[in-house]
């Protein structure tokens, strides 16, 4: 059975959503989040109208008032359920290829599901695959809440236009392709849309955050002012500057809280960001007197530090930035047209806007091992680690972490020069094999 990683319940459409799994957590969802309205939204993928299909049967079975939305980004989805008050299911497989798909709860109001309520939903799963299966054909209702999420996106910008700015959209053939558009041409934009044709298959295929090239190549061709580059449900953006430079997540977070505390609008003077956040973004901020508070991976423990802390911005290297005053949750499109209102209203290009923050080169490293590795019974490795973060100093920075889900060690190096990150990469990446034993298969850099 299926369980929940860091967003939901995801693998593969056919063997892993089943029609059968779907039906029982659907049924598990109403009995755990209420039995009243619960709405459903998707993405592209050909998998989508099956697995929509199932769980809006399975939510009925057990009384809930299924509402299927259709195609909708995720923050489209949990716009509507902040709205209603009501829980939802958003059915993506994120940035994955399209034969991949997944299943994301929110709580009543749009919010991430806590680890006891998704631990609750899992037990009553396998209580309901345990049991009965249900007889009678449960019905639901369709209804398109598009226009209204448009809406509340570009009213965002108080008043404020693009008017002549040139932006390139790429809206990765996903949930953003009829959305999209009409956000940037409202907000008065010349906007130039690519991959927005989505065919079930080609989600995420060679387009979008995770495959910015094309984007690159258009922003330069049509001479614009910024390009931006959604993922397959939209809730997170890459940019691209006016040179075809990209800019990531970081530094677009950098410039939102330079400008908002220039404003005195950056509450409690602090962002909450990821531990594979740049070094970069830490020391620009802290140059501004602003605090960074940190969180383990995963947009939902940006989400729970905003709430903590009281916090008005955070998000991932990613491109995941939740303005928590203006979301309940990551908003590529949102995000995105902030980030082009930024650009307009600093009278520079986004090149100069994102230079706030000087990215550090960043080595990524994989290491696969013979078990689940136990870190904390690691003095050896950490011996090396403690040796290279006093060789690098001030000047870099060293992450190491176990997968939660694969036997993985994961070694992060920055430094001013990527050669030193590159070899220091390496060194500890030897010591991971040291201490695990190799798996046999070679290290992957992302």
């Amino acid at each position: 059975m299926l369980r929940f990683g860091t967003d939901g319940v995801r693998g593969d459409a056919d063997a892993d959503l089943t029609d059968d799994f779907v039906v029982a957590l659907g049924r598990a969802a109403a009995r755990v989040l209420g039995p009243g309205r619960f709405l459903v939204g998707r993405d592209t993928r050909a998998s989508g109208p099956r697995i929509e299909a199932a769980l809006c049967r399975g939510l009925a079975a057990e009384g809930a008032q299924a509402t299927a939305l259709g195609v909708l980004p995720t923050p489209g989805v949990a716009y509507v359920a902040q709205r209603e008050g009501a829980p939802a299911a958003v059915i993506s497989a994120s940035h994955n290829r399209w034969t991949d798909n997944g299943i994301k709860l929110l709580g009543p109001g749009g919010t991430k599901l806590r680890d006891e309520a998704e631990a609750a939903v899992e037990r009553e799963v396998e209580t309901v695959l345990a049991g009965a299966a249900v007889d009678a054909e449960p019905r639901w209702e369709t209804v398109d809440r598009s226009e209204e999420y448009v809406a509340h996106v570009v009213g965002v910008l108080g008043g404020r236009d693009l008017g002549g700015m040139r932006v390139v959209l790429d809206c990765a053939n996903g949930a953003a392709s009829a959305v999209g558009a009409p956000v940037f041409a409202r907000a008065g934009a010349d906007v130039t849309v690519i991959h927005a044709e989505p065919d079930g298959r080609n989600i995420n295929e060679g387009c979008g955050s995770t495959h910015p090239d094309d984007l690159v190549r258009t922003v330069r061709e049509r001479h614009a002012d910024l390009g931006l580059a959604l993922d397959g449900d939209a809730d997170r953006v890459i940019a691209v500057d006016e040179r075809g430079a990209i800019v990531d997540g970081d530094q677009m977070m950098t410039a939102f809280a330079l400008d908002l505390d220039a404003r005195g609008a950056l509450r409690n003077r602090a962002v909450a960001v990821t531990v594979m956040s740049n070094l970069g973004l830490r020391r620009a901020l802290a140059a501004a007197g602003i605090g960074v508070v940190e969180t383990p991976v995963g947009d939902r423990n940006v989400l729970a530090s905003l709430a903590e802390h009281d916090l008005v911005l955070g998000g991932e290297q990613s491109g995941h930035v939740v303005f928590a005053d203006l979301a309940t949750t990551g908003d590529g499109l949102l995000t995105g047209l902030l980030f082009a209102d930024l650009v307009r209203r600093a009278g520079r290009p986004a090149s100069a806007v994102a230079s706030a923050m000087e990215r550090f080169p960043q080595v990524l490293v994989n290491v696969r091992v013979d078990r689940r590795p136990d870190l904390g019974a690691a003095p050896g490795l950490w011996a090396e680690v403690g040796a290279v973060e006093a060789e690098l100093g001030d000047e870099g920075r060293v992450l190491v972490r176990a997968s939660g889900t694969e036997p993985l060690v994961r070694v992060m190096v920055e430094a001013h020069d990527p050669d030193v990150a590159e070899a220091a990469a390496a060194r500890l990446e030897a010591a991971v094999v040291r201490q695990f034993g190799p798996e046999g298969s070679p290290a992957a850099r992302p």
